[in-house]
């Protein structure tokens, strides 16, 4: 490809050597050499002026083939516009004498590469524009912010069952990048991984034929970020989107980055049933705690019980009464004792 540009470039350049020799002899010039002479030096000037071009070229080309194609298209548009402006700009400067040659080129050219860079870095801002409209960012059948799933929550699985109660609502834009990750796991070698990664792709059927959410196949990456979780805070920021997932690392990095998350571990925590200091329940110790004497039991709904003193009744359905609650990032952690103990307290 580089040896064809040469080869292009040096041609064009012979051939605007051999225009402009043609013109300094129309001009009745006298020269202390042949009209020959100045046509060999002419083109060979030229030629070697386009073969000095040419690698410019080729380096441009190799920036523009590494640009995502919306920057392109953006940065096209940005052009354009440059251009109009340069046109309407030169019209008043047509009287000028001095205008009259170069002025309006130069002003061409100044305007449609301001276009252009404009254009690429203010691509985000433009693109908000039109987001009421069918842009490639948020098309979405119900009105909302978007949010960007990751592959925890999607393994997870339990963001499916929040999508059928109609709680979340909108566009759910799911990565090239979420999905390439997923299809590694569910090719993996190891049993486990390989069952998770299936049941993510299942869960991304499931979700598609819910009728109160939009999910959408993302076509974009970033090839100088390696971690997904890098790609998901900047995809992110791009778009002013959520991010949905139960990663407390991923949770973390994102409130660093200013970047609104929707965790599903704390909407877990937020639904669960309040339970007070002395209200009475009926657990199952299913096992000993960490302390000495400790028994640990759960709630239906996954929620941890220390039992003071439970160790001896293992294996028991026994009467328990509440004593604290601890809230932890991790969860909630409730404190008790069995009852027949608070008797004979």
């Amino acid at each position: 490809m580089e040896g064809f540009i040469r080869i292009i470039f040096t041609l064009l350049g012979g051939v605007v050597g051999y225009q402009a020799a043609n013109y300094l002899l129309g001009l009745s010039i006298d020269f202390p050499f042949s009209s020959t002479y100045l046509t060999v030096i002419a083109v060979s000037l030229g030629a070697l002026l386009g073969l000095a071009i040419s690698p410019l070229f080729d380096r441009m080309i190799r920036c523009l083939l590494k640009l995502h194609l919306r920057d392109i298209l953006s940065g096209l548009v940005g052009m354009v516009c440059g251009i109009l402006i340069a046109i309407l700009g030169s019209i008043p400067l047509q009287n000028v004498a001095i205008a009259n040659g170069y002025l309006p080129v130069i002003l061409t050219v100044i305007l449609a590469v301001l276009g252009w860079t404009i254009g690429v870095k203010k691509r985000e801002e433009i693109a908000t524009l039109f987001q009421k409209h069918n842009t490639p960012y948020l098309v979405s059948k119900n009105s909302g912010c978007a949010k960007i799933l990751d592959t925890s929550v999607i393994i997870d699985g339990r963001i499916s069952d929040i999508t059928k109660t109609g709680f979340i609502e909108g566009t759910l834009i799911v990565p090239s990048f979420v999905l390439d990750e997923l299809q590694h796991i569910a090719d993996s070698s190891d049993v486990l991984k390989r069952n998770r990664g299936r049941r993510g792709l299942d869960i991304l059927n499931k979700i598609q034929k819910e009728p109160y959410v939009d999910v959408q196949i993302l076509d974009r990456d970033f090839d100088d970020i390696t971690e997904v979780d890098s790609k998901l805070v900047k995809l992110a920021k791009e778009m002013g989107a959520k991010v949905i997932t139960n990663d407390f690392n991923l949770n973390k990095v994102c409130e660093l980055h200013g970047v609104p998350v929707l965790n599903i571990n704390e909407l877990a925590n937020a639904v669960k049933p309040v339970v007070l200091p002395g209200e009475e329940l009926k657990v199952h110790v299913i096992k000993d705690g960490k302390e000495q004497g400790q028994g640990v039991a759960y709630l239906d709904d996954g929620t941890m019980i220390v039992v003071d003193g439970g160790r001896r009744y293992i294996g028991e359905t026994i009467g328990v009464m509440v004593t604290s609650v601890l809230q932890t990032a991790a969860g909630r952690m409730i404190f008790a004792k069995p009852k027949a103990m608070e008797k004979a307290l």
